[in-house]
C-alpha cells in the first residue's frame, strides 16, 4: 500500500485511477524530468533517477487501474478458478502468488495473520478464493510463458 500511495502522490492522483488522466500527467512529468534538459551532471543524474521512478510508477499504476483490471477480468477469473497455487511469498502486507498456469499476481494489504491462515489451510485455492483473491487489490506481475 505504501508503494501505491507513493506513486499516487507522485502523479497527484486522488481517488480511482483514470488512465487518460494518468497518461497525460505521465507525459508532463517525463518532459519535466527528462535528463537531456539538464546541463549540470548532478542534476542530470537526479533527473535520470526521477525519470526511472516516473516510468516505474506509471506502469505500476496502469497495472492496478480499474480499466486494466476490467480488461483482464476474464483471464484472471480463469487463472484463479482453473489453476492451482504453485508458489507464494509474503512480505510486508504483500502476497505474491504464482499459479500452475504460469501467471503471477500480487495482492496488496494481506496482513501476517491472514497470510498464516492461508499458508496453513488445507486448500490454498479454496481459502484464497474465499478470503484473498477477490477481496484485495491485485495486479498481474508476470505473464505465463508461451510454449512455441
Amino acid at each position: 500500500m505504501k508503494r501505491i500511495n507513493q506513486y499516487k502522490k507522485l502523479f497527484k492522483i486522488e481517488g480511482p485511477i483514470q488512465l487518460k488522466e494518468l497518461k497525460k500527467t505521465y507525459r508532463g512529468l517525463v518532459k519535466e524530468w527528462h535528463p537531456d534538459k539538464f546541463q549540470d551532471e548532478e542534476k542530470k543524474e537526479e533527473a535520470g533517477l526521477k525519470s526511472l521512478d516516473i516510468i516505474d510508477g506509471y506502469h505500476f499504476l496502469v497495472s492496478i487501474s480499474p480499466e486494466t483490471k476490467e480488461a483482464n477480468l476474464e483471464e484472471y477469473a480463469n487463472t484463479i478458478s482453473q489453476s492451482q497455487v504453485a508458489d507464494f511469498h509474503h512480505k510486508s502486507m504483500r502476497l505474491e502468488v504464482t499459479y500452475t498456469d504460469g501467471n503471477t499476481y500480487e495482492y496488496f494489504g494481506v496482513n501476517q495473520k491472514l497470510f498464516n491462515k492461508f499458508a496453513n489451510s488445507k486448500s490454498l485455492n479454496n481459502f484464497g478464493k474465499r478470503k484473498i483473491f477477490n477481496s484485495f487489490l491485485y495486479r498481474k506481475m508476470k505473464k505465463a510463458k508461451e510454449i512455441a
